[in-house]
């Protein structure tokens, strides 16, 4: 492979603000694997954000590239994932190609198979764009890829903030992950937090249930485990609280010692379904790191934390939640799904066909 620029490239990053900020191009926030696609002829390389190669992950999306993208060039998107049976994003789905099997990745390629959404060229034929304005390169991006199809796109973008707004409000019907706002004469910064992100921002009050221990070793918290009670009366594990100072680590750990349990009676001893002993390892393990230790302390559900959180992934938080304070008002049985905002559902073939930006002129709109 020989590109004018090589792999592995870090991809630009984006900080949080409150608000959308105004003058710059707009496009949605998607929620995958975010991908930096390097194609030399019958060569392709798909890296990521850890410059780890996902290409042996992907076979579907090499395919596609070979079949859409310029012969020699460098893009930067994102890998998504549509659940065929409600038609939104489904990050789930997406995280099971990770896998180092083989005949199951491809088993998945074919039965789910991935989308790359384009947002950026750094490259094309012997011309490196990174020192270019975005503007430039978005405009490059659109000639270059005119003639896409699916499963490969180029992602939406507006100039117009009114519609960026409307994009915020519904897009999330799809699955989608907030709005990514992008300065025109920004050069492309390797990972450096230049662009801005908006995500939509809720609260919910959760059972505490348990707590793993911090890596740093007993007496600190690592996370605490939150759990909402189902339709049926079951407490289901949403997610968890991660990021604390490390003093409240401590204090918490000091404080939550009253509700040690044993697992033998708790809701989440999940061994009971298979007639093993107390177990506090969840039997589902992780992913990404097949190692690590997934074990808990289970507490008794009696305190209710309020966190919060961006949004849901089936019936679970996404992201790690954060800590807002707790509620001794609040009975833990009256923690339900019922308090969850629900999004409006929208199609994401919707927001696929949501057209290319105009770069010239006054606002406008994809």
């Amino acid at each position: 492979m020989q590109l004018p620029v090589m792999p592995p490239v870090l991809p630009m990053l984006a900080k949080p603000v409150g608000a959308i900020p105004p003058d710059r191009l707009y496009e949605p926030k998607w929620d995958g694997f975010r991908s930096i696609i390097f194609r030399d002829g019958d060569e392709v390389e798909i890296g990521s954000r850890n410059e780890r190669p996902m290409t042996r992950y992907f076979p579907d999306v090499v395919t596609a590239v070979k079949a859409n993208l310029p012969p020699r060039s460098v893009v930067d998107g994102e890998i998504i994932l549509a659940n065929p049976e409600t038609g939104r994003l489904d990050f789930n789905l997406l995280s099971q190609r990770i896998h180092p099997a083989a005949s199951r990745v491809n088993m998945l390629a074919e039965k789910t198979p991935a989308m790359f959404i384009a947002f950026d060229l750094l490259a094309i034929d012997d011309t490196d764009l990174m020192q270019r304005p975005f503007a430039e390169r978005r405009a490059a991006l659109e000639e270059a890829l005119k003639d896409v199809e699916p499963p490969v796109h180029v992602t939406p973008a507006t100039r117009d903030i009114e519609v960026a707004r409307q994009w915020f409000e519904i897009f999330e019907g799809a699955g989608l992950d907030g709005l990514i706002a992008k300065p025109l004469d920004g050069i492309y910064e390797p990972d450096k937090r230049v662009l801005a992100k908006v995500k939509h921002e809720r609260t919910a009050d959760c059972v505490v249930a348990g707590y793993r221990v911090h890596k740093k070793g007993p007496g600190l918290i690592g996370s605490l485990m939150l759990g909402l009670y189902t339709d049926e009366g079951k407490l289901a594990s949403v997610g968890v609280v991660g990021a604390l100072p490390m003093a409240q680590r401590k204090e918490l750990f000091e404080e939550l010692q009253p509700l040690v349990t044993d697992l033998a009676d708790h809701p989440w001893n999940w061994a009971r379904e298979f007639g093993d002993a107390g177990t506090s390892r969840q039997w589902e393990g992780n992913r990404w790191n097949a190692g690590k230790d997934m074990s808990f302390v289970p507490l008794r559900p009696e305190r209710v934390l309020e966190v919060r959180y961006d949004y849901m992934e089936g019936t679970r938080f996404r992201h790690t939640a954060q800590f807002v304070r707790w509620r001794p008002d609040r009975e833990p049985r009256s923690c339900t799904y019922e308090q969850l905002e629900q999004p409006v559902r929208f199609n994401l073939a919707d927001v696929l066909s949501g057209g290319r930006v105009q770069l010239t002129g006054g606002g406008s709109e994809a």
